[in-house]
């Protein structure tokens, strides 16, 4: 309990209790799934400015058209705090759709934010009089500014994400679907008998091939977008045998790189074995686009108890560390100028994503580490026994 005070106007106690009203802040927005790894620097963003600027708003005049304004949403309009509390929380919803907040996880921290604050002014000040009732009218104002800044910030780069998803996707299809439609015309106009007709018809199924990838990427998306697992059909399968297969079409088709596999331990498991062949692929040609040249290219399985562990390690630079929480997100990653230059045209960079997915719906983690050092290491975890319960069919 917090000593009592006869007379203490909220903003004044807010602006002398922000590291205390920040502390429960910090600790709220840890419970949540995206915080539980974040630094304390990060979970705390731009949250003391808006403290802040909040309790410099309560403390300034304010007309009644500038209220109109803020209870639409609009801020004060002209004010000096006012403008400083727009900024501070257009900052914050753009930082926490970066670190994989959901919507209704950033309105959830305004909402803990205002009960914290509320809560901790009343222990201290228990008697009420006009001027705390206007207060907490003013708070609450402020609050829902900030609220619908910091809403409409996050909303508009998740459109300006998807714009560009959309952009990279209409990209990518357009040059095999035009490599299609010329080897297509060349072989109409010939009939079959022109010496470049078979090489026209290797180009149709090539980049038929591509499109169908694509296609089959954004399926597997749509299917689990809307918060549903991807469906699976499970049997008894033998990772070692399965991820040989894998690694082996990789020396094929990369004969100038240095591949390495090693396997250890029991390696059967109950999964769906083509699912289970698309984490393998994705994160092997995952690490071939990313590794360095001259260096390796690792593809691990050992068993540890009831799991199946299977690792792909690389060399080369590291994954940058504001792209390391977001790597399985798409959504996020779009909006970072990193994976826009180290995107590969062709992929619409869903790989890692349909990795996680499927590594979810076997009741499995993934998890990425990467430094300059070590290299860069994806390392995933199967249960051999499917979960009880998991929306999954067998064969």
């Amino acid at each position: 309990m917090l000593p009592t005070e006869k007379s203490m106007r909220l903003a004044d106690f807010i602006l002398g209790n922000v590291e205390l009203i920040l502390s429960e802040w910090e600790t709220f927005a840890r419970s949540l799934a995206p915080g539980g790894k974040m630094t304390k620097l990060a979970l705390r963003n731009d949250a003391e400015a808006m403290l802040r600027a909040t309790a410099l708003d309560m403390q300034s005049g304010q007309s009644l058209a500038q209220q109109a304004s803020k209870s639409k949403g609009h801020g004060g309009a002209v004010g000096e705090e006012s403008d400083g509390l727009d900024h501070a929380s257009v900052l914050h919803g753009v930082a926490r759709m970066g670190s994989g907040f959901d919507i209704m996880e950033v309105i959830s921290e305004y909402r803990a934010l205002r009960a914290s604050v509320l809560r901790l002014w009343t222990e201290r000040h228990p008697q009420f009089d006009i001027n705390d009732v206007n207060d907490i009218i003013r708070f609450n104002e402020s609050i829902d500014q900030s609220l619908a800044a910091a809403v409409g910030s996050y909303t508009r780069r998740v459109d300006q994400s998807r714009r560009m998803f959309l952009a990279i996707l209409g990209h990518d299809l357009r040059s095999p679907l035009n490599s299609i439609s010329m080897a297509a015309q060349l072989i109409s106009r010939t009939s079959g008998e022109h010496p470049a007709s078979p090489r026209a018809l290797s180009v149709i199924q090539t980049n038929t091939e591509a499109v169908t990838r694509l296609i089959r990427d954004l399926l597997d998306f749509a299917s689990t977008g809307q918060g549903n697992r991807m469906p699976l059909r499970c049997d008894l399968v033998d990772i070692e045998i399965l991820c040989r297969q894998v690694f082996e079409e990789f020396c094929v088709a990369h004969p100038q790189r240095t591949l390495r596999f090693h396997s250890d331990g029991n390696l059967t498991c109950d999964g769906d074995a083509a699912r289970l062949r698309q984490v393998v692929s994705n994160l092997m040609g995952n690490a071939i686009q990313h590794g360095s040249d001259e260096g390796p290219v690792d593809l691990s399985l050992t068993s540890e108890g009831s799991t199946v562990v299977l690792s792909v390690h690389n060399e080369g630079l590291p994954i940058p560390s504001e792209m390391v929480d977001v790597i399985f997100d798409p959504l996020t990653r779009h909006t970072l100028p990193e994976s826009t230059a180290q995107r590969v045209p062709g992929s619409v960079g869903l790989g890692l994503y349909i990795v996680r997915e499927i590594v979810v719906a076997h009741g499995g983690t993934v998890e990425v580490t990467s430094t300059a050092e070590e290299g860069t290491t994806f390392t995933v975890r199967l249960p051999q026994l499917r979960p009880v319960g998991g929306e999954r069919q067998l064969a």
